[in-house]
């Protein structure tokens, strides 16, 4: 096949291809001979039928994949002779549309074409990690954390009245119409007023209730309640209030301990001081990749492919629209036009984004199945009850595969880039790390 160069203008690069129709017909032939043993016809023992006839029956079939299949050779070709990978799908377009049998075939592909990356002294690279230890200050702020989620409830003074937030203990008889229905009724019931777990408006109606009263709720059932027998009627519930509690930190001892499955206070300490400690340390990291990342920023300087720019900047400002649009779920929404302040973002993460590919195509790092079924886990956990639903879907999704697979990759390339680099370490204070944090999403 013949291959000429149309366009060669930064990285944009067009090409005429030309099959002529004799190339084009041995290729056909080629494939027909390549079949000919599996072929059986009326007349013929199988492997006997004759080119002539397969080409009759089976020519124009064949012909379509033989013309196909010569394209994409000519394209592997072209690529790895020229040392050129392609940024994207190339575009590949017969320019004789009047095509017969019997006449060349003329083909134009065009593509952009990725740049070439510089080599880097990674060594050069000057990084600081940030380290903070978790005091003993840290541990107790977290464990009082802890203490306000295990909350306990208390009696509150007799004849006190509920307040939104106190747990009053009832029983309690609702009836439809005079007459009691099936799930409507309860004995010692704890509820907790503003918990917002019964139907709208009985919680409200039970705060001031004093232990020992006795109070009638009138309720409806909203109109699209899961039963069906119930949704939109009006309910009375007669409720016996038994008690009412203020809600009380738990106590920070050994039994908070075991109600966080650890068995004793100071084990507890422990796991709480490292999950700290874990929480600071991504946090540093975060800080340190964002410094890197810059550093690699200023280091290199090379072409960009528009198509990607433009798709980047336009996913950048969609992005940003819908962030300050929260109101806005879907897609039915004006235009929304790029800025050069969306492009000079895309212009960044397009150039980091093939420098990291390429560095981590030079170091040869790879995604292994363990890590990707163990991100496949932990994404799937946003799904209880249908675990191996997603994890199914994933599995026969390619770009969802990719998608998942590309923040691992990045971070694996980061990872090797922060050894070779030259790296010291910082103690900075709880406080100084977060506004180093803060830092990076006013940045961002």
């Amino acid at each position: 096949m013949q291959v000429t160069e149309t366009q060669n203008e930064g990285l944009k690069r067009a090409y005429k291809m030309l099959l002529t129709a004799q190339e084009l017909d041995a290729k056909v032939m080629e494939k027909l001979k390549e079949a000919q043993p599996e072929v059986e016809m009326k007349g013929f023992r199988k492997g006997k039928v004759p080119l002539a006839l397969m080409k009759k029956n089976f020519g124009p079939r064949v012909m379509g994949e033989a013309m196909q299949e010569a394209v994409d050779q000519a394209m592997s070709k072209h690529f790895e002779d020229a040392g050129v990978r392609p940024a994207g799908e190339p575009a590949v377009k017969m320019t004789n549309e009047n095509w017969k049998e019997g006449d060349d075939v003329e083909v134009e592909m065009s593509y952009e074409a990725l740049p070439p990356i510089p080599e880097l002294d990674l060594k050069s690279i000057k990084l600081e990690r940030l380290k903070v230890a978790a005091d003993d200050a840290a541990v107790d702020e977290a464990l009082a954390n802890l203490a306000s989620s295990a909350q306990d409830f208390a009696d509150r003074k007799k004849g006190s009245k509920a307040k939104d937030g106190d747990q009053i203990t009832m029983d309690f008889v609702g009836k439809i119409d005079g007459e009691a229905f099936e799930g409507g009724s309860a004995d010692d019931y704890p509820l907790v007023l503003g918990s917002n777990s019964f139907i709208p408006g009985f919680e409200e109606q039970l705060v001031g209730v004093k232990a020992d009263e006795e109070k009638d709720v009138t309720v409806n059932f909203p109109d699209d309640y899961q039963a069906e027998h119930l949704a939109g009627k009006e309910a009375v519930f007669s409720c016996t209030i038994k008690a009412v509690k203020e809600p009380k930190d738990a106590e920070i001892n050994d039994d908070l301990a075991k109600k966080f499955g650890s068995d004793d206070l100071e084990a507890l300490k422990g796991q709480v001081r490292e999950r700290l400690e874990a929480e600071y340390a991504g946090a540093a990291r975060a800080v340190m990749k964002r410094a890197l990342l810059d550093e690699l920023d200023k280091m290199v300087d090379f072409d960009l492919p528009p198509s990607m720019l433009d798709a980047e900047a336009s996913q950048i400002a969609h992005q940003l629209w819908h962030e300050d649009n929260p109101e806005v779920e879907g897609h039915d929404h004006p235009e929304i036009e790029t800025t050069d302040e969306h492009k000079k973002l895309a212009a960044r993460r397009v150039r980091l984004g093939l420098l990291l590919a390429e560095l981590g195509q030079r170091a040869e790092v790879q995604v292994s199945d363990q890590e990707m079924t163990q991100a496949i886990m932990e994404q799937a956990r946003q799904y209880p009850g249908q675990e191996r639903q997603f994890f199914e879907f994933v599995q026969q999704n390619q770009q969802m595969q990719q998608q998942m697979r590309a923040p691992i990759f990045e971070d694996k390339v980061i990872d090797y880039v922060v050894e070779l680099a030259d790296v010291t370490e910082k103690e900075v204070t709880k406080d100084e790390l977060q506004s180093a944090i803060e830092k990076l999403e006013e940045d961002a």
